[in-house]
């Protein structure tokens, strides 16, 4: 009995032409790559590194992880046998952003981690706990690093608005316009 297979067979097994060899070519001898520099550390640079060990060990905080982008979070992790470990990913401190950014993150476990109720007002502290850090440390706060401060602060009140927040604290009001816009302008699409 024929099978399928032995139909195809033949048409694989053809004779496959072959490609002419080229013949080989010269070795072409180059100078060796000089070794490449090590980069050099920047006094700021020391700097930031200093800062970010110190904070770490001063607030018994341990990074999980690096992150590349802007963005943070802090938690607390408690082991069956009571001790605590205090975690954060955050980025590592190399400029004013991310130094920002990065003792945001040390702040909640400094204040104390749901010390402050609503979620809102411990957001605010935790900045706030940045910003004096910063400026006693003598790093710069920027235009930039003022602005990402009130436009999480402006999110942490919608959000709370969002969740049905009854009283805002006094803290808070400065955040409050630009929160209700969006509160206003998400209801709207929401119809």
């Amino acid at each position: 009995m024929l099978t399928l297979w032995d139909i195809l067979e033949p048409r694989f097994k053809r004779k496959r032409k072959t490609p002419p060899v080229a013949p080989p070519r010269p070795a072409i001898r180059s100078a060796p790559r000089p070794a490449r520099p090590e980069p050099r550390q920047s006094p700021m640079r020391d700097r930031y590194d200093e800062i970010a060990k110190r904070m770490l060990r001063e607030h018994s905080v341990r990074v999980r992880k690096w992150r590349s982008s802007m963005s943070g979070v802090a938690w607390q992790v408690t082991y069956a046998d009571g001790t605590v470990s205090n975690l954060i990913e955050a980025p590592r401190p190399r400029g004013p952003m991310s130094a920002a950014v990065f003792l945001h993150e040390i702040g909640h476990h400094a204040i104390g981690l749901g010390a402050y109720t609503p979620r809102c007002l411990e957001e605010y502290h935790a900045w706030q706990f940045s910003i004096q850090t910063m400026r006693r440390e003598g790093l710069n706060v920027t235009p930039a690093v003022e602005k990402r401060m009130r436009e999480s602060l402006e999110y942490a009140v919608y959000k709370a608005l969002r969740r049905g927040l009854k009283r805002l604290p006094d803290e808070l009001e400065p955040y409050l316009p630009k929160a209700q816009a969006w509160l206003a302008a998400s209801a709207a699409r929401a119809r």
